[in-house]
């Protein structure tokens, strides 16, 4: 269980601050702040999953709550306009807690309510109850429902097409369709239905506002419905039908869904649970398999981060049957050699502009079947299939992905970001690193150590052979050519006779894969350049502060960020592989387990802030290191608990 206490309840700019999050296994989630405004154009209490995982849609905005007992009127919701916030429900707050689900308690005047949330696992349903502490006959609850029906990604603004007509037997409401989104069913056991027809404007999103972006929108409330008491009053918000009697299985058997979630990490402390139960946020179906979203709200599925994050989300938490569902889904998807860098929900085809996300599944891979055993999953037509990307990437595939003849991995077009560092401003690239970056020769030779070890092990003689020396000549190409001297550490990017002397990261990974390319002095010195430089209480910085073009802080409109996206601003997903390199450099220390785990303590408080049990994507490159970006990122969680995880074997 993870709370928030009345004194950070009743504290606006606290509340609204705090969020939660729940996902339905199938890209739908629901969302909103502890204080019970949206903040946020992604809030809502139902937002769907129109083309699972993707096509999301805000359905179901919220509802408008009010408490009746004894002619007083109680607020228990919350919402912020331009210049007023109104209700102020908020202000009753007793607690907010995860239990495993969003529970708040209000009080007044010895009263006592709870609201619950959760979402099913499987489909795009929300189930919500209000009860009070004792039964009242005299009291009873009015919800206003609030319709958005449009993309996450947009805002809705009064239409005078939006339908106001809706199908009701009181207990059973179906909304119609608009704009292409499927029809929200409410099932409910209101006593009462009264038919309101009205928008309500200007709602103000301060998040939105804060990133640059149009932030009032007007949501429609079609009617009221009314609840006696004197038993909880429960909803159902649907795109399928349900009689409001399902509540209790669907409670009854998520609850149980996520018990087992939990117990499969083997928790041994609050830290585990939590972090097991925020990766399971993550996974998603797609197809006949699994997926990830990449973070929440914004967004979709993406190679390379499920790749990054499958070995801590998946495996690390005692579940390597997902990590397997995850691999053959994306087998599936190969192209010319390459891994699919991202799904949209406009297209039916991926995309394939990145040239990590590929490199990336061969360690994914190797995690797998080293931790499950389960080498025969590759034997075969899998193998080969890995065989032929190989080959792709010798021959030459889309972008200028090519082995040069020095044996290592140039890639670049321009125009064309296609490393993880892929921050655009229109056609502008604020980091291109065309050519060779050193992450993907670390990469690159990874990946070519994994292949020799699966020939190994298929008695592919021939094959192993091939592999130990392109690995090997890859090797001794990058030990002369990427060290620089002057700096005692790795150029970033080498691009014909010109090396990028940036500090960045991207070296770390010499030192941190399974199989390094960079050993000996040289990693050490690695390790502790990038410890003084860029190693922070929540991550490791994208660029050295003493660089001109260092950004201390992620701030300003989509300009402005994209700018500093990877100019300094942190990441917390570095830290898992910054510690596989600082404990490889110094394992002859008997305290470096001990000095390592304490670089995750900062991570770990802020499973208690911002999104509420997760972690968020970046955090400001200046102390204090504020949160930024999505609020919960895949790849932020699964390198913790992966590494939270080694840390204790």
């Amino acid at each position: 269980m993870l709370s928030v206490p009345r004194s950070s309840c009743t504290d606006l700019p606290q509340a609204e601050r705090l969020e939660w999050l729940e996902a339905n296994g199938i890209g739908g989630y629901a969302s909103g702040t502890v204080a019970g405004m949206r903040s946020r154009r992604y809030h809502g209490l139902l937002v769907a999953a129109t083309k699972p995982p993707l096509g999301r849609a805000v359905l179901l905005s919220g509802f408008e709550e009010k408490l009746v007992i004894g002619g007083r009127i109680y607020p228990l919701s919350a919402a912020r306009y331009e210049n007023a916030v109104a209700p102020e429900g908020w202000k009753y707050l007793k607690e907010f807690r995860l239990d495993p689900y969003p529970i708040w308690t209000f009080s007044f005047d010895g009263i006592e309510a709870e609201r619950r949330l959760f979402m099913p696992h499987g489909e795009n349903t929300t189930v919500m109850s209000w009860a009070l502490s004792e039964a009242n006959a005299e009291a009873r609850l009015e919800l206003t429902p609030l319709l958005a029906f449009r993309d996450h990604h947009h805002l809705r603004h009064e239409d005078a097409r939006f339908p106001h007509e809706y199908t009701a037997d009181i207990g059973r409401v179906e909304f119609a369709s608009f704009d292409g989104f499927p029809p929200l069913h409410i099932a409910c056991n209101a006593v009462e239905l009264e038919k309101l027809g009205v928008w309500y404007r200007d709602l103000a999103y301060t998040i939105e506002r804060e990133r640059g972006f149009d932030f009032t929108e007007d949501v429609f409330a079609p009617c009221v419905f009314r609840f006696g008491l004197e038993k909880p009053a429960v909803v159902i918000a649907s795109t399928e039908e349900h009689r409001f009697e399902d509540a209790a299985m669907l409670e009854a058997a998520e609850v149980e869904r996520r018990r087992k979630v939990v117990a499969a990490a083997k928790p041994i402390d609050e830290t585990d649970a939590i972090i097991a139960a925020a990766a399971d946020q993550m996974i998603v179906a797609r197809g006949t398999g699994k997926t990830v979203i990449a973070g929440y709200h914004w967004f979709d599925d993406w190679g390379r981060d499920t790749m990054i994050a499958l070995p801590g989300l998946a495996i690390a938490n005692g579940r390597p049957e997902i990590a397997k569902e995850i691999l053959l889904e994306y087998f599936n998807y190969i192209s010319q050699g390459m891994l699919p860098n991202r799904f949209t929900s406009g297209s039916e085809t991926p995309d394939y502009n990145t040239v990590d996300g590929t490199l990336w599944f061969f360690e994914a891979i190797r995690a797998y079947a080293d931790a499950a055993d389960d080498h025969d999953l590759i034997r075969g037509d899998l193998f080969l299939k890995l065989v032929n990307v190989i080959r792709w990437h010798l021959e030459g595939t889309r972008f200028g992905i090519r082995v040069e003849d020095d044996g290592l991995l140039a890639a670049g077009v321009p125009g064309e970001n296609l490393t993880w560092m892929d921050a655009k401003i229109g056609d502008r690239v604020i980091t291109p690193r065309m050519g060779k970056a050193v992450e993907i020769q670390a990469l690159w030779y990874n990946a070519l150590r994994v292949m020799e070890a699966f020939a190994d092990r298929f008695d592919e003689a021939r094959l192993r052979t091939r592999f130990a020396d392109l690995a090997a000549r890859a090797k001794a190409s990058f030990t002369e050519k990427f060290w620089n001297a002057d700096a005692a550490c790795l150029y970033d990017v080498i691009d014909g006779d010109t090396c990028d002397a940036s500090v960045r990261p991207n070296q770390i990974f010499a030192v941190s894969l399974h199989y390094p390319i960079l050993e000996g002095e040289r990693a050490k010195a690695v390790v502790e350049k990038v410890e003084r430089e860029l190693l922070t209480t929540k991550g490791l910085r994208t660029l050295a502060p003493d660089d001109p073009k260092y950004v201390g802080h992620y701030d300003g409109g989509p300009v402005e960020r994209d700018s500093a996206y990877h100019q300094g601003t942190v990441w917390a997903w570095l830290i898992g592989h910054f510690i596989d390199a600082y404990l490889r450099v110094n394992a002859a220390d008997p305290q470096v387990t001990a000095k390592a785990a304490a670089m995750l303590a900062g991570l770990e408080l802020h499973l208690h802030d911002t999104m509420l049990g997760s972690l968020s994507e970046i955090f400001d490159a200046d102390a204090p290191h504020s949160a930024k970006g999505a609020a919960a990122q895949a790849w932020s969680i699964g390198e913790f608990a992966r590494i939270r995880r080694k840390l204790r074997s």
